[in-house]
């Protein structure tokens, strides 16, 4: 996997995460933090800042620590990987977090199409 890869991936992780967290957990204590992203025993110039819930923030820094540790160079989904890093527990809760984010992304992106049409007309 190359650098740019895994700090998509890892910016990506943290939007699903923050996602459902900011509509799940809303009233949890949230804490502002961010990860300096290293890959490869290499610092990388790129952080990612959050606001998660103690629950949340350990799911994101699990996910974080599995995506470091891939050891495969062309990365698949997680979800067809044919040798998932992943402990079930954990597994099962990010599949759920990836499930409502890409739904609620999915509408969201709806609403913003559809929004254009009632500017223009």
């Amino acid at each position: 996997m190359t650098e740019e890869k895994f700090i998509h991936d890892s910016q990506t992780v943290l939007k699903f995460i923050q996602c459902y967290c900011d509509n799940e957990h809303f009233k949890s204590g949230k804490t502002k933090n961010f990860i300096r992203l290293n890959y490869k025993s290499r610092d990388l110039k790129e952080e990612i800042h959050y606001e998660l819930c103690p629950k949340c923030e350990e799911t994101l820094k699990y996910s974080y620590l599995k995506l470091q540790e891939c050891p495969h160079d062309e990365k698949p989904s997680c979800r067809k990987c044919p040798q998932p890093c992943y402990d079930k527990p954990q597994w099962k809760l990010l599949a759920k977090i990836m499930r409502y984010s890409g739904m609620r992304f999915g509408v969201l992106r709806i609403r913003k199409f559809f929004s254009g049409f009632k500017k223009s007309a």
